[in-house]
């Protein structure tokens, strides 16, 4: 088996169809597998997923229930992997046409590799506008280290069991994180444009607001993680006072309409999950 295809769900019912349905449409020279890894779903993510058993002959189920967490399920689906190369999605997005073949035809050269994220199919405009999202996105160059998405990433076996897998400790921000230590252990990231997958944005502001919450919150725990290793500090009390003072006066001048509205609500909750996270975490920012 050259290439496992690792797919964490957790309660993904209403998408998950929509994405085995692609991978069933994949063509790729070399052996390939689809494991999908269930993170304790209680609704019929699991009866979906029986239903691709002959569609996909070579799928593998697998229970990832004993710890909640996409890091846990992504390390389960890893571990009874049969491929050489690791390549992960989403349950709730969906690859597009040549990504499988696109990802096994980079591994094949690189160790790490990441392809880009597609946002106008699955989402509505406005949201798309919201995140800023309008021309895709691939690997970002953060001011530490590049990063790339767990939704759409590639990865050789021996580098992954090599730093034993995501942190199954955090619930926010793993995917970041396992790049960063994979860089750290001397992989260089590469970006696969035709390895292209249709992402699935939130769809409310409610679920923008707490998934900016959530992640900022677990900010604090990635950089306290990775300080000690080199990281710049990127989360000051200035910069958390400073939004505090000018967001009443941005939601004077600035908010024009529905768009830049939750704009501005989606940085309030980012910011205070990250002064929440540094109380709760211990995490001083200066």
């Amino acid at each position: 088996m050259k290439l496992s295809v690792i797919l964490p769900c957790f309660n993904a019912e209403k998408t998950l169809a929509v994405q085995l349905e692609a991978l069933a449409q994949q063509e790729y020279s070399e052996a390939w597998e689809v494991v999908i890894a269930d993170n304790g779903s209680c609704d019929r993510t699991l009866a979906i997923a029986h239903e691709y058993l002959a569609k996909l002959p070579n799928l593998q189920i697998v229970d990832a229930s004993y710890k909640p967490g996409a890091a846990h399920a992504r390390n389960i689906g890893a571990l009874v992997a049969r491929g050489e190369y690791l390549a992960f999605c989403d349950a709730d997005d969906e690859v597009a046409p040549g990504w499988v073949a696109a990802m096994g035809e980079a591994l094949s050269k690189y160790d790490l590799v990441g392809g880009r994220d597609e946002h106008w199919k699955l989402n509505e405009p406005w949201i798309v506008q919201v995140f800023g999202c309008e021309e895709g996105s691939g690997i970002y160059n953060h001011p530490y280290l590049p990063m790339l998405s767990g939704n759409n990433l590639g990865v050789k076996r021996f580098l992954h069991e090599a730093i034993g897998g995501f942190d199954e400790t955090l619930l926010q921000l793993e995917d970041v994180d396992y790049c960063w230590r994979l860089q750290q252990a001397g992989a260089k990231p590469y970006e696969v444009t035709d390895a292209v997958v249709h992402f699935r944005l939130r769809t409310s502001t409610m679920s923008i607001c707490d998934r900016a919450w959530k992640m900022g919150c677990q900010e604090a725990v990635l950089y306290k993680k990775h300080r000690p290793m080199g990281m710049p500090q990127l989360i000051s009390w200035k910069t958390l006072l400073k939004t505090g003072v000018m967001l009443p006066l941005r939601l004077l001048l600035q908010v024009r309409d529905k768009v830049t509205l939750v704009q501005c609500l989606m940085e309030l909750a980012w910011r205070s999950g990250q002064l929440r996270g540094c109380i709760k975490y211990g995490y001083l920012p200066f």
